[in-house]
């Protein structure tokens, strides 16, 4: 593989070291200042602006495996600027008419540098420069008659970058939900909310994809003039003629029909946002009400004391001391909601596919035998039957002397029937009334 920069192997020790923090905010405040000054820096200027710089804050500088003991004696700013010196983050220029070193930057890390200020935030988000962009390119390409097909691939270029810049997004958005459980006070897991997810997230990159500033306010016209372009054969050649032939109409409708779908996946994206950012806005109001109840809450005591049990291998111990102190058998520890709710079994696929067993069919005599049971015998004939077998306490024990034949059995399971009746006046208990 060829590399674009000739890379020295001590460049990537910066990041195994463990001051890398230290150099990093250094490169960033010596890049700030190289900016300012045209792009060249004294040594002594360097040397000045670390030591301002770092004087201003508490850090602890830890030896590297490449110092000297005459190293280590020097003051940190120069420490620092030697160091990166050396790894070849910063470089050296003599200028020998005015007998001055500058201090330079060379282009692979100024790349690296630039990444740097990137992870730490960005003046403008990327994701309302890139649909800005978009509408732009786009607006030039059907309305400018100099336009030319580089337009167009910028275009789909900036639409991946845009979805690119959603999907990081959402892939960022676990750490938010793995930290609700690592804050175990109330006021640490509100701070975490406001200060990093609502500044963050919210303030910083959702909000602008939920207001009339952005996306929303410019995805109807580029999706109006996509479907124009692809429907005007004389643009298409027009801008096929201005590439002298290079490009064809089939190449130009492939990258509208690209820039199209990518607009496609920007909208499945930002629903897909919609869905965890209200997954995560509950799961929190969850954790909060959690810590905030405290100790305050049975069911909480409880869940705490089944998670601490479960940690034992034996908690034979832990049992009985918990009986002894505890009475878990109490009224308001007992509740018809079980702490865990089993689900019912999935059918199988394959299952739904075999036949169902077929009931088997009543003959005619069955079902007119049972006709006939149901409307032998009024109310009044079953109610006379119970009065004739009850005992002087209101009672009609069932024995083997209450059915004697068919008829009385008959009307034993009718007055079964009719006893489970809401405005009956015999209740059914087991086996008596």
């Amino acid at each position: 593989m060829e590399f674009q920069y000739q890379i020295p192997e001590s460049f990537y020790g910066l990041f195994r070291s463990p001051n890398r923090e230290t150099y990093m905010e250094a490169l960033l405040i010596l890049n700030e200042e190289y900016q300012y000054n045209s792009y060249f820096l004294s040594r002594e200027s360097c040397i000045r602006i670390l030591d301002d710089y770092f004087s201003r804050k508490k850090f602890q500088m830890e030896r590297e495996e490449s110092e000297t003991e005459l190293d280590v004696l020097e003051t940190p700013a120069n420490r620092i600027l030697n160091w990166l010196l050396k790894s070849r983050w910063l470089k050296k220029l003599e200028d020998y008419y005015v007998q001055v070193t500058n201090i330079v930057i060379p282009d692979y890390a100024a790349i690296f540098i630039e990444a740097f200020e990137r992870l730490l935030g960005e003046e403008m988000e990327g994701t309302e420069v890139y649909i800005q962009n978009v509408y732009a390119i786009l607006f030039s390409l059907k309305n400018d008659g100099r336009a030319n097909f580089g337009l167009l691939k910028n275009a789909l270029v900036n639409t991946r970058k845009l979805n690119k810049s959603l999907q990081d997004l959402l892939h960022n958005m676990d750490r938010f939900f793995s930290g609700l459980l690592e804050k175990h006070f109330y006021g640490d897991l509100l701070k975490e909310h406001l200060e990093g997810y609502v500044g963050e997230i919210i303030q910083k990159k959702y909000h602008i994809l939920k207001t009339s500033d952005n996306f929303y306010m410019y995805k109807n016209d580029i999706r109006s003039w996509i479907r124009q372009m692809q429907e005007d054969e004389a643009w298409m050649e027009r801008l096929s003629a201005r590439e002298h032939g290079r490009v064809g109409q089939g190449e130009i409708l492939e990258h509208l029909k690209r820039i199209e779908s990518g607009f496609d996946d920007i909208e499945r994206r930002i629903a897909n946002l919609d869905r965890e950012h209200m997954k995560y806005v509950k799961a929190t109001v969850v954790r909060l009400n959690y810590l905030l109840s405290g100790e305050g809450s049975m069911k909480e005591m409880i869940v705490a004391l089944l998670n601490q049990m479960s940690k034992l291998s034996d908690n034979t111990k832990v049992l009985e001391q918990t009986a002894r102190i505890m009475n878990l058998s109490r009224f308001e520890m007992l509740s018809e909601k079980s702490l865990f709710r089993k689900r019912a079994p999935r059918k199988n696929f394959i299952d739904q596919l075999l036949p169902q067993e077929e009931q088997p069919e009543l003959s005619v005599e069955e079902v007119l035998r049972l006709n006939r049971i149901s409307q032998r015998y009024s109310s009044r004939e079953i109610e006379e039957f119970l009065e004739a077998h009850m005992d002087l306490d209101g009672n009609v024990p069932i024995g083997p002397d209450t059915v004697r034949n068919d008829e009385d059995f008959e009307k034993l399971i009718l007055a079964y029937d009719s006893a489970g009746k809401k405005n009956s006046r015999f209740l059914a208990h087991g086996g008596e009334w």
